[in-house]
């Protein structure tokens, strides 16, 4: 299958890194390369961009639609939350902007066998790395209950979550679920046929919380984004599409925190915490996909874009 995938907010996105020509960039998450090829465009003489993905896939492909910038690019097949130790690997100090688009590309949604789609039968999977042993049907059928209601009500923030939780438990008891449509099925029927399809599709949370306990996806992510926003030096940005709400509560608060200036009582004649403003939030509020973009890419509709800049 050909690893296509729509960047999403392309322009808004490049626009907020502002490019330098001989900058050093990171995009985290590789994907279907279109915000890569957007960086590299920009790129000339001693510009450099390091690309990471956890999808082997996505950087084969990589690899092959960027050859024409094989000179100028640099390929990790590895967790994004590992890029500090790896730059370090490296030899790369201050890097000049970074992109993280947390989103899972269209070609691992659209791929059936990946297991990601409830609406696609398939076996369930999830993984992102298919060299891991956790994948979407260990979680299903190998949590506790109690473990599986976490999941659902904290990654896929659904009211149901004891419900579902129960329903699956008791399902798997009879037999193994081992499918997409298996496991939407069930989800389906805990909601009542009145409002079933109200807000969409019934199974969308509950699989979006499996895919992010399968793959790690908030695990630490606070932590990195502190880390590698450190990393930039005077100017640099960062750049960070969302897709959910709990990706962006991180974003905004990670960055809340380091905007902040010295937090000692103001009675103090002089700053005793040590506590200095690092960043420079540039936009107060998410930026979102235009019109047009939405008219063409639905996926484009629930992401959010937040840009800062080093100070």
């Amino acid at each position: 299958m050909e690893f296509r995938h729509i960047p999403v907010m392309y322009c808004e996105a490049l626009e907020g890194l502002n490019v330098r020509p001989d900058g050093i960039y990171v995009d985290c998450t590789l994907g279907g390369a279109g915000h890569s090829r957007g960086i590299l465009e920009r790129l000339t003489g001693s510009g450099r961009l390091i690309a990471t993905d956890l999808d082997e896939e996505a950087i084969e492909h990589g690899k092959e639609v960027l050859s024409d910038y094989s000179d100028k690019v640099t390929f990790i097949h590895d967790d994004y939350k590992n890029l500090p130790a790896r730059l370090d690997e490296l030899g790369v100090g201050e890097i000049d902007g970074v992109l993280i688009d947390l989103g899972v590309s269209s070609p691992q949604i659209d791929n059936a066998e990946r297991g990601f789609s409830y609406i696609k039968d398939a076996p369930l999977d999830m993984r992102m790395d298919r060299s891991q042993t956790l994948d979407a049907k260990a979680v299903v059928n190998g949590y506790p209950r109690e473990e599986l209601t976490r999941v659902i009500r904290e990654y896929g923030e659904d009211k149901l979550a004891s419900k579902i939780a129960a329903a699956i438990v008791r399902e798997r008891e009879r037999e193994p679920i081992e499918t997409t449509s298996r496991l939407a099925e069930i989800i389906e029927k805990c909601y009542p046929a009145a409002y079933r399809y109200k807000f969409g599709h019934p199974a969308k949370r509950v699989f979006q919380a499996i895919r992010i306990e399968v793959n790690g996806e908030l695990s630490g992510l606070d932590k990195f984004l502190e880390a590698i926003t450190l990393r930039l030096g005077k100017g640099g940005r960062i750049a960070v599409i969302t897709f959910h709400s709990l990706e962006d509560r991180i974003v905004k608060n990670v960055f809340r925190e380091l905007e902040k200036d010295c937090i000692c009582d103001k009675r103090l004649p002089v700053c005793v915490c040590g506590k200095r403003q690092e960043i420079k939030i540039l936009t107060p509020k998410p930026v979102t996909a235009g019109e047009e973009e939405l008219n063409e890419n639905k996926r484009a509709e629930s992401a959010k874009l937040r840009i800062a800049e080093r100070v």
